[in-house]
């Protein structure tokens, strides 16, 4: 039994939980979950970018050439961060480190979200 008593017109979670709060609560969620989605999609065309370069795919292809572009253009605020000798391993190390940057960023707004939500 709890120690407080609840007045039986009080929503079930106190005044605090009520429906306004919890629509909101859920409306943060649901903006965190898009925003995480949306930062995983960045980072996988990142990542796909980087394999394609690295398995030295044939630029040629339209759908490679599609990919890379957008890779690019996605990493393109990381490009020369680290200037190493292999081109390959130039591109793996910036481009990783802009997948990483856009889903460490993604995480940071979502708990901010969260949190005020």
């Amino acid at each position: 039994m709890s120690r407080f008593r609840r007045n039986r017109g009080e929503p079930r979670g106190g005044a605090r939980e009520g429906g306004a709060n919890r629509a909101a609560r859920r409306g943060a969620w649901g903006i965190a979950r898009i925003i995480n989605l949306i930062a995983g999609l960045v980072a996988a065309v990142i990542v796909i970018g980087i394999l394609l370069v690295v398995l030295e795919a044939n630029t040629g292809n339209d759908i490679v050439k599609a990919l890379l572009d957008a890779a690019k253009f996605l990493a393109g605020p990381f490009k020369d961060i680290f200037n190493l000798d292999d081109r390959k391993l130039e591109v793996a190390v910036n481009w990783g480190l802009a997948a990483l940057v856009y889903v460490a960023v993604a995480r940071l707004i979502t708990r901010l979200l969260v949190r005020r939500g």
